[in-house]
């Protein structure tokens, strides 16, 4: 503790106290109970923003950017962190698979992108198309696929699934 004139007699107090105290606060029995229904929307709105800024970025330099699959993990494993209620195995699964989603689905649209653009047709109208047909999407992400895409995949959950379930202590 600090004495009355401000002095840290005997180094009690270190640089970092506000470190410990986040920590203290974030492992702490009145913390937000988990909440599962609310982390799952969350995640699932925080993966479609991801997927629509990686296909805009997509189109709009014509070359896929792998730090954006970093950028999508970290986007959703955080907010499914946030609204999840902490750090969980729960919100570590949730996070690394909507984050898995979210840069599919960016692949996707920006394919759509680019098929509406080449057949001077409505984007909306290609996306609808495209997107409510399962086989029709899966066919056109397999001739999008590039080797790296995996790559992508694997670094946007991993982010995701370490960022909602690990704690600050945890991470090194």
């Amino acid at each position: 503790m600090a004495s009355v004139d401000g002095q840290d007699p005997g180094g009690v107090l270190s640089s970092n106290a506000n470190e410990r105290a986040a920590e203290s606060a974030e492992e702490s029995p009145y913390r937000e109970a988990p909440s599962p229904g609310r982390s799952f929307i969350a995640g699932a709105v925080a993966a479609l923003f991801g997927a629509v800024v990686w296909a805009l970025v997509t189109v709009l330099t014509k070359y896929q950017i792998g730090f954006m699959a970093l950028g999508v993990g970290l986007l959703v494993g955080w907010t499914v962190r946030k609204f999840g209620g902490g750090p969980s195995l729960g919100n570590g699964l949730l996070g690394g698979g909507m984050a898995l989603l979210g840069c599919v689905l960016g692949n996707l649209l920006s394919g759509c992108v680019f098929i509406a653009n080449e057949r001077f047709e409505p984007i909306a109208g290609v996306a609808g198309a495209i997107l409510s047909s399962p086989p029709t999407a899966f066919r056109l992400l397999v001739a999008l696929f590039q080797p790296a895409d995996l790559l992508f995949y694997a670094i946007a959950a991993y982010e995701g699934f370490k960022l909602a379930s690990m704690s600050r202590r945890s991470r090194v």
